[in-house]
């Protein structure tokens, strides 16, 4: 059960990516070949109109298959004749389509369970937030500049610039007060702690409250990955380190069968969670500025934009081809990565 859930899960959100790219391209009048979900070869598929909607044996990935995307087309209605204009606004809508998404999961989640708001409930003795004159009941406001809306958004930050000297902004009482924290590294632990504790109390809002904060959710995770991708490329994470979609449906499962005991409520509770998570970094991966992704495509469409001339649909195409390559190698090696990890 817990796999199907899984597989469910990271389905949709590949779906509802596939879907903005669909619907873009409808509405700019771009014949659309093919609809489909999943990789390889086709298990079910129905014609509608001009477009193939299908099932593919592997339930990872997805596709919207427009005329003349990777190359020249006679079609007036391919998309290589379309505006500059009307191109991005296809190739930006799948990741626009995933933050979305991750908006209204994220509302669903707040709705149900509050804020977890960044109120300390006390301070560890002889840890620098104590020496600084911290105390039960402080809210923190911001650290080096970064708005703070969550207590997570506390750990995740001293865990992101581990051993940094921070200035820390914090409410009592109604008036702000600043401290300049250096944290001190534990040896039980084995990491850098400033001594503050949290009971992780959530507190309920009105519908108003919770648009707000749902906003500040999807900025915590788009933040989240953008600071993972730069501890993997200054190397402060391993390559063995990075999951694919087994390991993704592993970690689903495991959350699954961890929440289970606690209630039916808590595994939806979860299973949404991981779906705000798993949106948001899909959406910010595919805008990465890299052949293939989606990101990539828009640099061309920018460029020729500025240039006013297009660009070799045969260069370009190559471009992809080679990045498709470099991106099916890399999850070849997640996916064996995945796999090993299995059986450790």
């Amino acid at each position: 059960m817990k796999f199907i859930i899984a597989i469910i899960i990271f389905s949709v959100i590949i779906l509802f990516h596939e879907l903005g790219h669909f619907l873009l391209a409808k509405k700019n009048g771009i014949r659309v070949n093919e609809f489909c979900l999943g990789l390889g070869p086709t298990l079910f598929g129905v014609t509608k109109g001009e477009t193939l909607y299908s099932i593919k044996l592997l339930p990872f990935g997805g596709a919207c298959m427009m005329e003349g995307e990777d190359g020249e087309s006679s079609d007036n209605r391919a998309f290589g004749h379309k505006s500059v204009l009307a191109r991005i606004s296809v190739v930006a809508a799948g990741p626009v389509f995933n933050f979305i998404m991750a908006f209204v999961l994220a509302l669903i989640l707040i709705s149900c369970i509050g804020i977890d708001t960044p109120k300390i409930s006390g301070v560890m003795k002889g840890y620098p937030a104590q020496e600084a004159g911290m105390q039960a009941g402080d809210q923190i406001v911001k650290i080096n500049h970064k708005p703070i809306h969550f207590y997570r958004e506390v750990s995740m930050y001293t865990f992101f610039y581990e051993g940094d000297t921070l200035d820390v902004t914090y409410e009592r009482d109604g008036e702000r007060y600043q401290a300049t924290i250096t944290p001190a590294y534990d040896k039980e632990s084995g990491r850098y702690l400033i001594g503050l504790q949290n009971r992780y109390e959530r507190e309920k809002g009105g519908i108003l409250t919770n648009i707000k904060y749902s906003f500040y959710e999807l900025k915590y995770w788009v933040w989240t990955t953008l600071q993972s991708l730069k501890m993997l490329v200054t190397g402060k994470v391993g390559a063995n380190e990075l999951s694919g979609p087994v390991g993704i449906v592993k970690s689903i499962g495991d959350t699954y069968d961890a929440s289970k005991s606690d209630g039916y409520f808590y595994v939806f509770i979860n299973m949404i969670n991981f779906a705000i998570l798993l949106s948001a970094n899909l959406g910010v991966m595919n805008l990465l500025p890299l052949p293939a992704l989606d990101g990539g495509r828009l640099v061309f469409l920018v460029i020729e934009g500025i240039r006013r001339k297009k660009i070799d649909p045969e260069k370009e195409g190559m471009v992809h081809f080679v990045g498709i390559m470099i991106l099916m190698g890399l999850m070849v090696f997640i996916m064996f990565n995945d796999i090993r990890k299995l059986f450790i």
